[in-house]
């Protein structure tokens, strides 16, 4: 039960559980958080990935990546994709069962809303001015700024003279506090591909009351600019010698 699979598992499924769930308690009728705005959205999916992280490490998975465009950027940085799939279905499948345990957590209130892009958009992202080649370069630019950034805090140079052992994961969470605060207005930020799929899969697959379409004319967005991204922050990481 201690491995780089179950690590990313469990760490994908809290990061998405907590998530998921902060929209839902800002979104859903009757929820005690009803209407409290886009700064709690974006705290709470920082403490989300906090919270992954930290699970995921517990778990086997000292790198944490919880994020496929992470797996990806990494894999590009260093030339080595034998992994790839390996972190890539823990990731899936994590936030599969993440997002089902959210709709569970909250199943009374979905009968009390009755806006069924508000439901999908508990689950998954989407764009605020619908505009696909707009909408991959914002998922784009947010989730290369995520990986810069992330590699920067663990690089030589800053760790040499930067941050105590443990705040590592700390310093990640505000990095996707701040994402969500200056470029998460675009598209809702998915900057990783398995927060998008594995919950709009289960909207597809839950029987949710009046829950409309999943929205799959959008998927590809958050997958291939968020990969995008992850690749084109990779190749600078590995071109300037970060990792």
């Amino acid at each position: 039960m201690h491995s780089v699979w179950m690590g990313e598992f469990m760490g994908t499924l809290v990061l998405v559980l907590l998530g998921t769930g902060v929209n839902a308690g800002v979104t859903l009728r009757k929820s005690f958080a009803a209407d409290s705005g886009w700064m709690v959205i974006a705290t709470g999916w920082a403490l989300a990935v906090l919270c992954g992280v930290l699970v995921a490490q517990a778990f086997g998975s000292p790198e944490a990546h919880i994020n496929p465009a992470i797996t990806f950027a990494v894999a590009v940085t260093h030339g080595d994709f034998s992994q790839v799939w390996v972190y890539w279905s823990a990731q899936i499948l994590g936030a599969m069962v993440g997002a089902g345990l959210m709709a569970l957590h909250y199943a009374p209130h979905w009968g009390q809303t009755p806006d069924p892009s508000a439901k999908l958009g508990v689950f998954c992202t989407h764009g605020a001015i619908p505009c696909t080649w707009a909408n991959l370069v914002s998922e784009t630019i947010g989730t290369a700024v995520l990986v810069l950034v992330a590699s920067a805090i663990f690089s030589p140079g800053v760790a040499i003279h930067g941050p105590a052992a443990g705040l590592g994961p700390w310093l990640v969470a505000s990095l996707v506090w701040g994402i969500g605060l200056s470029l998460g207005g675009t598209t809702g930020y998915a900057i990783n591909p398995a927060r998008d799929l594995g919950p709009r899969l289960m909207h597809a697959l839950l029987p949710i009351p009046g829950k409309g379409a999943s929205g799959w004319r959008y998927a590809a967005v958050p997958i291939l600019g968020d990969l995008a991204g992850g690749a084109l922050a990779g190749l600078l990481i590995r071109f300037a010698h970060l990792s």
